[in-house]
């Protein structure tokens, strides 16, 4: 079995980069497109059994119900601990795989998600790296083979403990999952590209028109 997880922070404290050029709400707004388009991708992979969004705010999980993905409301403190905690419910056995993917890679796309998952089909890690260093989309199987270790150059970080860990590991280039939105050049970059994102795309057109959407 394979689930897949999508963490999301409060709508408040949610993408502070972009504030210089987005006022609070329309951040919100944006953090609740990127969300939807991510999920409408996970719904399109068919090897994917469960999706779930890994939040305590019920603004988000009102989203999450929405598109038809399981709600895990967490009140663990900090990033990875959330994420080991979503995962211990999505993937509890040995022979279960847990993807995380994070909630700011909207343009994502079910060929490069199944690509992942293709790669993953043994017992390893694989993991899609983003421009900046991190991770935009990691699969364990099973989920406990290495912790998760998500923050600033975490793609570096995933590898060296599964190196010290003695497992498979591989780190697929995938164009999709390459653009993370934290800054006005990642918009910038999303916009530019032929990638998904739909509701992220008409959001942008409204709120920034000055990017080539």
């Amino acid at each position: 079995m394979i689930g897949a997880v999508v963490p999301v922070k409060t709508l408040p404290s949610s993408k502070s980069r972009l504030r210089p050029w987005l006022d609070g709400y329309s951040v919100e707004r944006l953090s609740i497109a990127m969300l939807s388009d991510i999920l409408e991708t996970l719904r399109q992979v068919r090897a994917i059994d469960r999706i779930a969004v890994a939040t305590p705010d019920p603004r988000i999980a009102e989203v999450a119900h929405k598109v038809g993905a399981e709600v895990l409301s967490t009140s663990v403190v900090g990033l990875n601990p959330s994420i080991e905690a979503a995962c211990e419910v999505l993937a509890p056995t040995a022979d279960d795989a847990a993807l995380v993917v994070l909630g700011d890679v909207a343009g994502a796309q079910a060929a490069d998600i199944e690509a992942l998952l293709d790669a993953g089909a043994r017992r390893g890690v694989v993991l899609a790296p983003s421009n900046d260093g991190g991770t935009s989309a990691l699969l364990r199987t099973p989920r406990d083979t290495i912790p998760a270790a998500f923050g600033p150059n975490s793609a570096r970080a995933h590898r060296e403990l599964a190196e010290s860990a003695g497992i498979s590991f591989e780190e697929l280039a995938l164009p999709s999952l390459a653009i993370d939105i934290d800054e006005r050049a990642d918009l910038e970059k999303f916009a530019s590209s032929a990638f998904a994102g739909t509701r992220t795309r008409a959001l942008l057109r409204e709120l920034l028109p000055d990017l080539a959407t």
